[in-house]
């Protein structure tokens, strides 16, 4: 069971200027989100990464960037399309004010599981290889690296939330109800039982209890969802 940490990118114009970028090529981070990536890099220097897999996307690979040089071991990033953008077809490039007076906006909003973009995929489809990605990549670190290991996956908003639903047992239908911010950071740990969110859009505070086992003041996970809730990972000011 190895533990799955999501960043999204950090902001770039097109989020600035209210377009949807898509897959567009040449979409950089601009100077809030080249901060924002060194804040996240910050966050993740207490844990040590067994693998960091990006999107393609340029604007993913920058926000990469920082964190790999925050890591006191050696660790580079491999990129995987299974976690790139969704493919918005005819919608990729165009202002969200305009897409909003659309009627499949209403769809995209209400029923995401419906939406197929005109000359792109389907909802159903970006969620379906996304979370194949993970899943598949999360097996591979804990078959490696151990239980403990913790891996980082660099994404886009849609495509995290999408994960987070699959995680959390949501219909798609419902995964507007998440919210994930540029440069956020979300925990997923998958299991043999079930996969548990341990975070969602988070911006600030400390990581280290997201270290591997075996350091002094950390517990070996629970097998299973502990009744009542459990203690929780060991304070760093214990």
């Amino acid at each position: 069971m190895a533990t799955l940490i999501l960043l999204r990118h950090g902001r770039t114009s097109a989020n600035a200027s209210g377009t949807l970028a898509g897959r567009t090529k040449g979409v950089h981070l601009d100077d809030l989100g080249r901060a924002q990536a060194e804040r996240a890099a910050a966050r993740l220097a207490a844990v040590p990464l067994a693998d960091l897999v990006s999107s393609p996307l340029e604007r993913c690979r920058e926000t990469a960037r920082p964190v790999v040089a925050a890591q006191t071991g050696a660790v580079r990033v491999h990129t995987d399309k299974g976690l790139t953008e969704c493919d918005y077809g005819e919608w990729q490039g165009r202002p969200l004010k305009e897409l909003a007076r659309l009627a499949l906006w209403r769809t995209v909003q209400a029923q995401p599981s419906a939406v197929t973009f005109p000359g792109g995929e389907s909802m159903t489809q970006m969620q379906a290889r996304a979370v194949d990605a993970v899943r598949r990549r999360d097996a591979a670190v804990a078959a490696e690296h151990g239980d403990g290991a913790v891996w980082l996956a660099v994404s886009h908003g849609d495509v995290i939330k999408s994960v987070l639903a699959d995680a959390l047992g949501m219909h798609l239908d419902l995964f507007q109800r998440i919210q994930v911010d540029p440069a956020s950071i979300s925990v997923i740990r998958y299991t043999d039982a079930r996969p548990y969110v341990l975070a969602s859009n988070t911006h600030e505070g400390d990581l280290s209890w997201l270290a591997p086992h075996g350091k002094k003041g950390r517990r070996k996970p629970a097998q299973g969802a502990e009744v009542g809730g459990g203690a929780g990972p060991a304070s760093a000011l214990a």
